[in-house]
């Protein structure tokens, strides 16, 4: 995760929202994300979507089966979608996102009886430090 908050960082240095993201493997970083919508002029370049694609190149499957995805904000409802399709088995990410997020906090889209795949997941792992970079980020904006 401390790895994640650098690559948010990095987004924050590009004038990005400060999220970044990791996908890991038996133990060794596949890739890794961070926030590139607006460099990109795409609005699906979420820093966990930068990283499930570069997974896949990497790994030569779509189906990122036995990785954990790293994160250093609770997904939407995309992301969500993304994780499920990729087949990841394990969610780790950071702060909560009270009005976007869809593990816990504004849907749970994870535990939907209709998700053909579920995985693992866990929520707050540094969490405070994760949630600082994103208040800091909007606090300069405003």
């Amino acid at each position: 995760m401390r790895y994640a908050i650098r690559l948010a960082q990095r987004a924050e240095a590009a004038g990005e929202v400060p999220v970044g993201a990791v996908v890991v493997k038996d133990n060794q970083c596949v890739s890794e994300g961070w926030n590139s919508p607006i460099s990109l002029n795409d609005p699906s370049a979420h820093a966990e979507i930068n990283a499930l694609r570069q997974a896949g190149q990497k790994l030569a499957n779509y189906r990122l089966l036995e990785t954990t995805l790293y994160v250093t904000l609770e997904p939407c409802l995309m992301c969500v979608g993304a994780l499920v399709q990729a087949r990841v088995t394990r969610l780790v990410f950071g702060a909560y996102d009270p009005k976007r997020g869809a593990v816990e906090s504004a849907f749970n889209f994870a535990e939907s009886r209709f998700v053909n795949h579920r995985f693992e997941y866990t929520g707050g792992v540094l969490a405070e430090a994760c949630g600082e970079l994103l208040k800091d980020f909007f606090l300069a904006r405003r």
